[in-house]
């Protein structure tokens, strides 16, 4: 009787603890209810809620987030993939907080930046292409330029473009460069080197006061294409200044310009923009023309810095019946930009 009574009452217990009238159901949902404030699901994680919302609009309306205090808008524009990173990271703290409020609300960011950069993230690379040309900052202070050297002509490029060419260092891919490339043309420090004739080469004013860019024209077996190398101006982070670009975008307007009057229908543009595609600065370029990571490539293809590339300000870009099958960044070398080669079918 005694062992028949404890049964019964450690039985009585049980039934006492377990929810009413769910006996059975997952007891371990009751967690989601209140806690030991009394705060419901709902009630909990506003903060993380809020910031998840505050991630949302930063992606929605970032073109509405004006350049005149410290150039802002183009600071988050150049860096706006990043932003995703707050979602895995509130994710954290709205799981700890057993908050339905933030877990909903951070549905809003996940789906805003997958609309704006899910497509980048799959492999859009596909047939065979007729040539392929490379962009590559190379870098002043570069300190391989024969592994440099090697690296673009494994590339199997056909068109090379180079920026940040001086001093012995120019001598160097000029003479490294000459087996693989029997054309070349340079202007001021930015140069062109190509398996196809190069012809009607001049500079294109940047408004810089130097040379930093310039045309030329490629006669490809398929035919005549305009290309464009350039290197715009950098941008700086300044404690006074913010995030300056003017001049950068002085110099956006004047290449754009030129690529806007430009008689060939079928243009490349090889380069060191200092910024991205998402960049509203870069606008009287980037809205005439085709990024080829964005048509061919496979993930962000970030070009900058070479030892952890959080950006991709290295571009290849076309205009008119160019069609990219193939955009990639190649291996590192001695510069602290990593090359950038896309590969074209000429319609």
């Amino acid at each position: 009787m005694t062992q028949a009574d404890r049964t019964d009452r450690t039985q009585g217990e049980e039934s006492a603890l377990a929810p009413a009238g769910r006996p059975g159901r997952f007891r371990g949902l009751r967690h989601w209810g209140r806690d030991g404030r009394g705060s419901t699901t709902w009630r909990r994680g506003l903060v993380v809620a809020a910031l998840a919302l505050l991630t949302a609009v930063l992606l929605a309306f970032h073109a509405e987030i004006p350049n005149s205090v410290g150039n802002l808008g183009s600071l988050l524009e150049t860096f706006l993939p990043w932003a995703g990173l707050a979602i895995p990271v509130l994710l954290v703290p709205a799981l700890l907080r057993r908050s339905a409020t933030a877990l909903i609300a951070l549905l809003v960011p996940a789906v805003l930046w997958l609309n704006l950069f899910g497509g980048l993230l799959t492999d859009k690379s596909g047939g065979t292409g007729d040539w392929t040309v490379v962009s590559h900052n190379v870098a002043a202070d570069n300190t391989d330029v024969p592994g440099t050297v090697r690296g673009l002509v494994d590339s199997g490029a056909q068109i090379v473009a180079l920026q940040e060419l001086a001093g012995k260092a120019l001598r160097g891919y000029e003479t490294g460069l000459a087996a693989a490339y029997p054309y070349h043309a340079v202007e001021g420090t930015v140069g062109l080197w190509s398996k196809y004739p190069i012809a009607d080469v001049s500079p294109v004013d940047l408004r810089m006061g130097w040379t930093r860019a310039f045309r030329a024209q490629v006669s490809t077996p398929q035919g005549p294409v305009a290309v464009y190398v350039a290197h715009l101006p950098s941008v700086r982070l300044k404690a006074e200044g913010g995030f300056t670009v003017d001049q950068r975008d002085v110099s956006a307007q004047a290449l754009g310009d030129a690529i806007q009057a430009e008689p060939l229908k079928k243009v490349l543009l090889l380069g060191d923009l200092n910024g991205t595609m998402n960049d509203r600065s870069l606008a009287p370029v980037t809205s005439q023309m085709r990024s080829a990571q964005g048509a061919a490539g496979d993930g962000f293809g970030f070009s900058w810095p070479a030892a952890f590339p959080m950006a991709r300000i290295d571009q290849i870009m076309s205009k008119g019946a160019l069609k990219p099958v193939d955009s990639r960044t190649l291996p590192r070398d001695g510069s602290d930009h990593l090359a950038v080669a896309a590969t074209y079918r000429y319609a």
